[in-house]
């Protein structure tokens, strides 16, 4: 006999009649596991009387959690092979350990755009500038702070309501050629639309960069960043400490844009990962 499938209505209905209420059902933490290329790990560590340092390939993961129970969260590549990966453990009244998590496939799908010839086959100018560009965001991005308390507190708000015009991990091809994957979320909003701080967080950076445009980088601890991109103005400086919802810029097409939109990225680990997981 094959087991007889239930409607999401059905199930619903009967937890009720059961006495469950949806409202007190406990919230997913953010971000939400999705052990895949690009995608975010939930590792166990355990309890522990103070905060374990954990790390992969010698970066320090973010660790969240309190003393009864502490979680590494851990940003995996979208190049990342397929199989099992490791990660370190130190505690301060324990002997270090690995810890070992499974990476699963994910075939994410193809995206063709058209954009102006020369910002795919740059000049010897442009080049340059995108070579200087990227190694100060190479230091931007190996941002880490204090990391916050607790992994609840992670839940994201969109930095701009509208609908995704790319998501994240896409394959893109320029103008008939093939590039990275795209590392971020794409938000189509009109020009001058306000951009919002998705979480708490300490500006980092700002600038007009070659690809980017108008550019705000927030650091939101242990890190854990977010890139927000293309901007038609920037309203923060570096130093800046925003609370959720406060304004940082407005929406552009800055930089390497076919129309006005926002490009969201969040980094962890000093790895692109998909910002829909820390959506609340």
């Amino acid at each position: 006999m094959h087991p007889t499938p239930f409607s999401r209505r059905t199930i619903l209905i009967a937890l009720a009649a059961a006495g469950w209420d949806a409202r007190a059902a406990p919230a997913l933490a953010a971000p939400r596991h999705s052990s895949v290329p690009g995608g975010v790990a939930r590792i166990p560590l355990g309890a522990a009387a103070t905060r374990p340092i954990a790390q992969q390939a010698q970066l320090t993961l973010l660790v969240v959690g309190d003393s009864s129970a502490w979680t590494a969260l851990v940003g995996i590549p979208l190049a990342a092979p397929v199989g099992t990966a490791t990660i370190e453990v130190r505690t301060s009244d324990a002997t270090p350990r690995s810890l070992q998590y499974d990476i699963r496939p994910k075939k994410y799908p193809e995206q063709r755009l058209r954009v102006a010839p020369g910002q795919v086959d740059l000049s010897p100018e442009s080049q340059a500038r995108y070579e200087r560009e990227r190694e100060h965001q190479l230091k931007v991005m190996a941002t880490f702070s204090a990391p916050p308390f607790s992994g609840d507190a992670l839940a994201m708000a969109a930095p701009v309501a509208g609908p995704r015009s790319s998501s994240f991990g896409l394959r893109r091809v320029f103008n008939g050629q093939s590039r990275n994957p795209h590392s971020g979320m794409d938000i189509a909003a009109p020009t001058g639309t306000p951009v919002l701080a998705p979480l708490a967080a300490t500006v980092i950076d700002t600038g007009d960069y070659f690809f980017n445009g108008g550019t705000v980088w927030l650091d939101h601890g242990g890190g854990l960043l977010s890139l927000h991109c293309h901007l038609s103005e920037t309203s923060v400086r570096v130093g800046d400490v925003l609370r959720t919802g406060d304004k940082l810029g407005a929406v552009g097409a800055t930089g390497r844009a076919t129309g006005p939109h926002l490009h969201w990225g969040v980094m962890l680990n000093r790895t692109m990962v998909d910002p829909a997981l820390f959506l609340a």
